[in-house]
């Protein structure tokens, strides 16, 4: 087994950045506490050596997703993955309290990015490199139905996932409760909402960004305290993610 697992890592090289391939490296990766954004198991899959591995992720709160073997082929440029794949975070997850800790840090009101399942890695990577030029504290993302911090997010943040906490919570709404619980005023963006520029987005503040093509769900836009939306003068109605993000982030930045 170990020597197939050898010649297993020397032919991913060509795989996809971040990802770990077969039962041993996947197991070492998750001993030696490295940051792990998510595990793919092959559909049935699940069985032997495998079982175990999966107990060791659940322990250390690790996602795990059930993919099509072929996708695993695809990460893996067709090396011989043993029905499993862990895909390396590019850094680690913080948590909801290292945000508020970093607005403190710096004496200043907390400003918070909340998004509701952005599943585009460009996306993501992008409102964190905005994040970070607008003096938010943190960017707070749910652990399913979302992009992690994986390659691709790390290459569009340009670098600002290492200065930006990224904190992945279980469920957004309940997550908005607690930021409101501790004084963050909640803004979510939909197109039904108030001018936003009419909006004083002085103090404590949070904005949620919803998904690429759903928008926020109607259990997070009930959590909200208000609804902001950006003037749609053209054909279409609506705008990217990231930049609508970009623009209610530089906005909020006005305020400060």
């Amino acid at each position: 087994m170990e020597n197939n697992d050898n010649i297993q890592v020397k032919k991913a090289d060509n795989a996809k950045e971040g990802v770990i391939a077969g039962r041993n490296p996947v197991s070492e990766a998750i001993r030696s506490g490295r940051a792990i954004d998510s595990i793919l198991v092959a559909r049935g899959a699940r069985t032997g050596a495998i079982v175990g591995i999966l107990a060791k992720a659940k322990e250390k709160n690790i996602t795990v997703k059930e993919v099509d073997a072929k996708k695993l082929d695809f990460l893996c440029a067709n090396a011989h993955h043993q029905g499993i794949v862990a895909i390396a975070a590019v850094v680690e997850y913080s948590q909801v309290e290292d945000i508020f800790a970093l607005a403190e840090s710096r004496n200043e009101s907390p400003f918070i990015v909340v998004l509701d399942e952005i599943e585009d890695p460009h996306n993501l990577g992008a409102i964190i490199r905005t994040a970070e030029c607008a003096g938010a504290h943190g960017v707070i993302i749910p652990k399913r139905r979302s992009a992690g911090l994986n390659f691709t997010v790390g290459k569009a943040s340009a670098g600002a996932v290492e200065y930006v906490p990224v904190a992945r919570v279980t469920n957004i709404a309940d997550t908005i409760e607690q930021l409101k619980k501790r004084g963050v005023w909640v803004y979510g963006a939909d197109m039904n909402g108030t001018d936003y520029t009419k909006c004083d987005f002085k103090g404590a503040v949070a904005i949620v960004i919803g998904n690429e093509g759903k928008g926020i769900s109607t259990l997070t836009a009930k959590r909200c305290d208000a609804i902001v939306s950006l003037p749609m003068k053209g054909k279409i109605n609506s705008l990217n993610a990231s930049v609508a993000a970009g623009i209610l982030m530089y906005e909020i930045a006005k305020f400060r």
